[in-house]
């Protein structure tokens, strides 16, 4: 049975080998830097099944007027199983009184939907602009 911790044990290999089954190697790629994100998140929950990592969900912000969920990822074999849903939920179930929750994500109508049926809007369907600095 699957279930959600607070993933407070840095284990760089596992956390490798999940953000590069979903091609996330710009992370992969400095793993320092991964580490270091990992030591200075807000939270971090992952679902386990017994000892194996299925996914995760990393969120940064200060957990009363922001929260940003900087990633979610759900290895591609568990994919369709409700674990991306159950994580997210139980990040905006933690964070329900604060009023910003953001996330930044792939422009494709996959995603745009995942997070449309999680309650999420578009910023322009709220009137506003987003910038970003790469």
């Amino acid at each position: 049975m699957m279930e959600i911790r607070e993933y407070t044990e840095y284990n760089e290999e596992e956390i490798l080998s999940l953000y590069a089954s979903v091609g996330w190697t710009a992370y992969t790629d400095q793993p320092d830097i991964l580490r270091k994100g990992f030591e200075n998140s807000l939270l971090i929950l992952a679902a386990y099944e017994g000892d194996a990592l299925q996914g995760l969900i990393r969120v940064v912000g200060d957990g009363h007027t922001i929260v940003f969920i900087q990633d979610i990822l759900v290895y591609p074999e568990y994919h369709r199983q409700g674990i991306g849903s159950r994580l997210l939920q139980a990040v905006l179930e933690r964070y329900r009184d604060v009023r910003q929750i953001h996330l930044a994500t792939d422009n494709t109508p996959k995603t745009a939907a995942f997070y449309k049926s999680q309650g999420f809007s578009e910023m322009s369907e709220v009137g506003c602009l987003v910038f970003t600095r790469l």
